[in-house]
């Protein structure tokens, strides 16, 4: 999968990073000493979710980016999103090119911060130090280079989880097994999700469904199901320019002739295209199901996650 440009928002984040540069300070130290709250910032609310979920009460974690209805594709960060970012005690995001402003921040005023970052990007194999000066602490086994939307790949969140908990442990030492604890805890209600995507590839192992963006590549992958879009439309929702009129013929055929079982739209990309996408989907009572880049608000990760294998199951077995 083509990775989306952020040439704007690196350009942005680097002006926002300059302006704050003489005044930036490492915080790192007042966390380790004890009793303050452990200050932490995310590239998104999924990540966020995920903090908030180890360091409970002893973290202080806000994400960069939390609106539920923006898309964090095309996001332009600011001073302020640079001035937290440089402020914190740990940072945690995505990489893999998908928040690319973080990466700017950190490669110019995050010497030595504390990092965990869910995939590696073209940096991959390089010693520590030589990718902008942070530690990095990335998630090994896998390769994610076609698809950065990997906080749907459970195997990664449930391993970011634990890097979180072993930084916030070197921050606050004194409760290492408290965070050991929260961590082995989201690692049971992680495979309790795994468990129910099995028993969903299980019953629908095959089915076809087609994607408006792959942002749920990885949950469709793991439930055996088969996705049909057309390669042309998906490198163009992609790349944010609209598909040849080939690849809408071929995806809206594929819709008319009901050759999946559900549509999987992500509405935080939404278009014209796939706005055309979703009606003839409805129109042909295809189910469609949303799948999000962010949390909704007021949800943790486990309970989004729950809900949308939910929603997807529902509409597989609508289709039997």
């Amino acid at each position: 999968m083509t990775v989306r440009s952020r040439s704007a928002a690196t350009a942005l984040a680097g002006l926002a990073v300059t302006a704050i540069a003489l005044t930036a300070c490492g915080t790192g130290e007042q966390a380790a000493g004890g009793g303050d709250k452990i200050k932490v910032v995310a590239s998104t609310s999924a990540w966020a979710s995920v903090v908030q979920a180890i360091g409970g009460d002893d973290v202080d974690v806000e994400a960069i980016i939390s609106d539920p209805n923006a898309d964090p594709h095309s996001y332009e960060s600011t001073p302020k999103d640079a001035a937290k970012v440089t402020d914190a005690d740990l940072v945690v995001f995505n990489g893999g090119g998908y928040d690319g402003f973080m990466e700017k921040i950190l490669g110019s005023s995050g010497q030595g911060k504390p990092v965990v970052e869910a995939v590696k990007d073209e940096h991959e194999g390089e010693p520590a130090g030589e990718h902008g000066g942070h530690e990095e602490h990335g998630h090994e086994g896998h390769d994610h280079s076609a698809n950065e939307h990997v906080w749907y790949d459970l195997h990664v969140v449930q391993q970011v989880a634990a890097d979180v908990s072993a930084e916030l442990s070197k921050l606050q030492p004194a409760k290492a097994e408290q965070f050991g604890k929260a961590a082995g805890h989201f690692a049971e209600d992680i495979g309790k999700l795994q468990g129910r995507v099995g028993e969903l590839g299980d019953q629908n192992r095959g089915k076809q469904v087609i994607v408006t963006e792959p942002v749920a590549h990885y949950l469709v992958e793991a439930a055996s199901l088969q996705d049909i879009t057309p390669p042309e439309f998906v490198k163009a929702v992609e790349a944010e320019s609209d598909p040849s009129a080939a690849a809408v013929a071929a995806i809206q055929n594929a819709v008319n002739s009901k050759q999946a079982a559900a549509v999987i739209y992500n509405p935080q990309t939404e278009s014209p295209v796939t706005r055309n996408v979703r009606s003839a989907a409805e129109q042909n009572q295809i189910p469609v199901v949303e799948m999000t880049e962010t949390l909704p608000q007021g949800k943790t990760y486990v309970q989004w996650m729950d809900d949308q294998i939910t929603a997807l199951q529902a509409a597989l077995t609508q289709n039997r």
